[in-house]
């Protein structure tokens, strides 16, 4: 499989569990010139270590309040969006950043991170109600999942 699209589907299945995660690992690969961004000021201030640190905050504020009862499913409409909006984002990226169709990774990283939300909902659902498996640990195994995906997406180069 081509790097980009490998990573393109790394990073957006990552998005599909936790919508952060996208903007979290673009970042920190952008802040360490692994990512050429577009000349637009918003995208290029994914450059910044400072943006990277705080994205970086953001996922780990997301992992943590994943485990809350109040958070809304993760396959709701809006939380189901901002998924898609992350993969979206990294599809976009990493498509122009190899010479392809920034739209083509864009509804490549938005499928598969619809995809995912899907099926990380419905596998966590197995294991906490079929299983009777606590939910805490299910969803540090999700945790690890993406930060797993994050650091596979970081070695590979484009």
């Amino acid at each position: 499989m081509s790097g980009y699209l490998a990573r393109t589907i790394l990073l957006s299945a990552a998005s599909g569990l936790r919508s952060s995660s996208a903007p979290a690992f673009l970042a920190r690969a952008a802040s360490r010139g692994d990512l050429s961004l577009p000349e637009s000021p918003p995208l290029q201030t994914l450059r910044s270590p400072l943006a990277a640190a705080l994205l970086a905050a953001a996922l780990a504020g997301e992992m943590v309040v994943d485990k809350l009862p109040f958070v809304p499913d993760r396959i709701s409409p809006p939380a189901l969006a901002g998924r898609m909006v992350s993969g979206t984002l990294a599809g976009s990226l990493l498509f122009r950043e190899a010479g392809r169709r920034a739209w083509a990774g864009a509804l490549l990283g938005a499928a598969v991170a619809a995809a995912s939300a899907h099926a990380g909902y419905r596998l966590r659902g197995h294991a906490t109600g079929r299983l009777g498996l606590p939910d805490l640990p299910v969803a540090l195994a999700e945790d690890a999942a993406v930060l797993a995906c994050g650091a596979a997406f970081l070695r590979q180069r484009g």
